[in-house]
């Protein structure tokens, strides 16, 4: 079972209706019970990082989702904000981050023709894949294309644990893995068969 965690922020119906098409057991809720056996884990998100964090240490079951990532290693991904959500902390806010990941947010660069918000369909460019990622990008040809809608990214002290890079003016990483941290830039639930390949190899892990 799939627990989408709601925490008041994200397309968490779209995530959740583009895994039930694929057949996949998923469910969005902040019912602690689910949470303490679902069999993996998504963190989606959408607007700040500040709201996201906020919102995120407001839900009583934050300790319980943190052992269950931490100390059990129950797979995770996270969508977008989300993602960021697992770093130290943002050049958008002042709130510290999850700190799963060693990594910060930092803000896109505007650039000639290249306006911030970076909204819109781009390429991956893999990096050395760890296994996780080897399935979670299993059989997607090298032309899938992705939906992005951010201003900021990620920027991971260690090299390795970008699994994908995307340009938009700068290369950034469109998706992480360390061990059972998964994370997408792009929106899986929002890029149509491509997307739904990336969700059901994650269902698939």
């Amino acid at each position: 079972m799939i627990a989408i965690i709601d925490y008041g922020m994200g397309n968490l119906g779209s995530v959740r209706n583009m895994l039930r098409r694929i057949g996949a057991d998923a469910h969005i809720t902040a019912d602690p019970e689910l949470l303490g056996r679902a069999d993996k884990l998504i963190l989606p998100g959408v607007g700040s990082f500040d709201e996201g964090m906020r919102s995120l240490r407001a839900c009583p079951f934050l300790p319980l989702v943190q052992r269950r990532v931490l100390e059990e290693r129950v797979p995770v991904l996270g969508i977008c904000l989300g993602m960021q959500l697992f770093a130290r902390g943002s050049e958008e806010g002042g709130l510290p981050g999850l700190g799963w990941l060693p990594a910060d947010v930092l803000r896109l660069r505007p650039r000639p023709g290249l306006p911030v918000p970076h909204m819109g369909w781009n390429l991956l460019e893999p990096a050395p894949l760890q296994a996780p990622l080897q399935t979670l990008l299993r059989d997607l040809p090298a032309d899938a294309r992705f939906y992005f809608a951010h201003s900021y990214r990620l920027a991971c002290d260690d090299a390795a644990d970008v699994a994908a890079w995307t340009r938009y003016g700068e290369d950034f990483p469109a998706v992480v893995s360390r061990g059972n941290l998964l994370g997408t830039q792009f929106h899986p639930e929002k890029s149509l068969n491509a997307g739904m390949k990336v969700l059901n190899n994650f269902a698939a892990l």
